[in-house]
C-alpha cells in the first residue's frame, strides 16, 4: 500500500505533517518565485520535461512535497531514497535497473534523493555518467547550500532551485485547511481554534510547514473536548505545544512602538541590563534585525556622540553583520554594539548643534558663502575672484589659521565634560584662546 496515496487508515494514523501534503500542484503552498504561474519550474512539471534538479532550503518548506508532486505527474518510473540510509551498492542497482528500463522499453528513471548532501564526493561520482547519459533524472534535495556540499560536475548537469521559508501567512492558511479538511485533516472533529492560537503557529514555526503541523496536531490531539465534544485551542494551549510563549508584540502597532522606545531610553539612561531585556522581547517577538539595527545606529550618534565616537562605529558594524547573517545569529552582534552604546559615556551635544544650525538656516535669512571659501577648481574662477585670499590650514603651525568661515559668526556646538568629548573640548577653547591673544596683539 502506497502511504502518499493512502494517508490513513482504521486504527492508524500518519502524522498530520504527512497527511497534509500537496498532491497536486494548485495544492503547493509558497515558492510561488519558482512554482508560481508561468515560472520555469512549474512548466517543466505541467509539461512532464523536468530534467535534472537540486531543491535547495531550510527544512519544512515543501522540497520532498513537490519532489512528490513531480512523481505523480511523471510517466517516468519513480524511486526515493535517503542518502543517510543509502549507500553505492544500493545506487548502482539503481542505476543497473534504469538502464534495462530504458533499453527494453524507452522509460526514463527519476530518483529523488533527501538529503543529497549526505552523500561525499566519491558516492556522488556514481550517479554523474548516468546523469551524463540521460538513464537518470535526479531530484536531489537539501538543507545545505548545494554550492559547498555537492560535486561541481553535478551541480553542472543539473539546475538549482533555492526554497525560502514560508510566509506566516502561508502557514496560517495551511493549518486552517488542515482544520478543515474531512479526508486528510481534522474536518470531522468539532474544533474551535481561536485566531490568536493559530496566529502564534505560524508565527513561532519560523517558516516550517512541517513544524506548524506538528504542532497543531499535538494541541487537537492533547486537548480534552467539552460537554459538547467540541476542541478548544486557546492561544495557551498554542503556547505549550510549540513550546514558546506568545509575546505581546504587534509588529506596526502601540508594543512595536512603545518597545523600541523603552529599548532606545534604556540606552539613553546608561541602563545595559534594561535594553538588553527590551532586546530580547523584540527578538523574541520576531522583530526585523535591520529595524533594531536602524535605532542602535541613531542612538549612538544622537545620545552618545563623541562622548565615545566608537560606538557609532561599532553600532554600525552590528547592523552591517546582522543584515549580513540574519537571525538567529544576528541577536548576537546586536547584543554586544547594545550594551557598548548603553555603558558608553553620553553627549548629544552634536545633535543638538544641528538643531540650532537648522533653526538658523529655516528662520534667518540664508547666508551667502564668503568668496574665498567658494569653489575655485574649475576653469575662470580665478577671474570671478572665487577662492582669492583663501588660507590652507595645513600650511600654518599646529595646521590652524584664523580665517573667516561664516559672513555671522555664531557658536551651535557646545561640547560637554563626557568622556571622549572633554579632550574636543579642550581643543576648541585652546584654539579660541589663541584667536583672543591674536586679537589682543593685534
Amino acid at each position: 500500500m502506497d502511504l502518499f496515496e493512502n494517508k490513513t487508515k482504521i486504527g492508524f494514523r500518519l502524522p498530520l505533517s504527512v497527511c497534509m501534503a500537496p498532491e497536486k500542484l494548485e495544492d503547493f503552498f509558497g515558492q510561488r518565485h519558482i512554482v508560481g504561474e508561468g515560472r520555469l519550474l512549474s512548466r517543466m512539471i505541467s509539461a512532464d520535461r523536468l530534467g535534472s534538479v537540486i531543491f535547495y532550503g531550510p527544512p519544512g518548506v515543501g522540497k520532498t512535497a513537490l519532489a512528490m508532486i513531480i512523481s505523480r505527474k511523471t510517466g517516468a518510473t519513480f524511486i526515493k531514497k535517503n542518502a543517510v540510509s543509502s549507500n553505492v551498492s544500493e545506487m548502482r542497482e539503481i542505476i543497473n535497473s534504469a538502464k534495462k528500463q530504458k533499453s527494453l522499453i524507452g522509460s526514463k528513471t527519476m530518483l529523488l534523493l533527501d538529503e543529497i548532501h549526505r552523500f561525499n564526493k566519491a558516492q556522488q561520482d556514481v550517479l554523474l555518467p548516468e546523469m551524463e547519459d540521460g538513464n537518470i533524472i535526479l531530484i536531489g534535495t537539501t538543507t545545505e547550500n548545494p554550492f559547498f556540499t555537492v560535486n561541481s560536475a553535478l551541480l553542472s548537469r543539473s539546475q538549482i532551485f533555492e526554497f525560502k521559508h514560508l510566509t506566516e501567512t502561508d502557514i496560517y492558511e495551511l493549518l486552517k485547511r488542515a482544520l478543515n479538511d474531512e479526508i486528510r485533516g481534522f474536518g470531522n472533529m468539532k474544533i474551535n481554534a481561536e485566531e490568536s492560537a493559530l496566529k502564534h503557529l505560524a508565527k513561532m514555526s519560523d517558516g516550517d510547514a512541517r513544524r506548524a503541523l506538528n504542532a497543531l496536531e499535538i494541541a487537537v490531539l492533547t486537548t480534552e473536548p467539552d460537554s459538547g465534544a467540541v476542541v478548544n485551542l486557546t492561544l495557551e494551549i498554542a503556547e505549550e505545544s510549540i513550546q514558546k510563549k506568545a509575546v505581546i508584540y504587534d509588529s506596526d502597532g502601540d508594543a512595536h512602538y512603545d518597545t523600541i522606545s523603552a529599548y532606545i531610553k534604556s540606552m539613553r539612561g546608561s541602563d545595559p541590563d534594561a535594553a538588553l531585556y527590551w532586546l530580547a522581547k523584540m527578538i523574541t517577538a520576531g522583530e526585523d534585525a535591520r529595524f533594531i539595527a536602524r535605532r542602535l545606529v541613531i542612538c549612538a550618534a544622537e545620545d552618545v556622540g563623541n562622548a565615545d565616537p566608537h560606538a557609532l562605529i561599532l553600532a554600525n558594524s552590528a547592523r552591517e553583520v546582522a543584515d549580513f547573517v540574519g537571525f538567529p545569529s544576528a541577536r548576537i552582534p546586536l547584543a554586544q554594539a547594545t550594551v557598548y552604546v548603553a555603558s558608553a559615556p553620553k553627549s548629544n551635544a552634536s545633535y543638538k548643534a544641528l538643531e540650532r544650525a537648522i533653526k538658523d538656516v529655516e528662520e534667518e535669512k540664508t547666508r551667502e558663502v564668503p568668496p574665498h571659501l567658494k569653489d575655485a577648481s574649475y576653469s575662470g574662477a580665478k577671474k570671478l575672484g572665487r577662492g582669492e585670499g583663501y588660507k590652507y590650514a595645513h600650511s600654518y603651525k599646529g595646521n590652524y589659521v584664523e580665517q573667516e568661515y561664516m559672513p555671522t559668526k555664531k557658536t551651535y556646538y557646545h561640547p560637554t565634560e563626557n568622556g571622549y568629548e572633554k579632550k574636543i573640548k579642550m581643543r576648541l577653547e585652546m584654539l579660541k584662546q589663541k584667536q583672543k591673544i591674536k586679537g589682543e596683539d593685534e
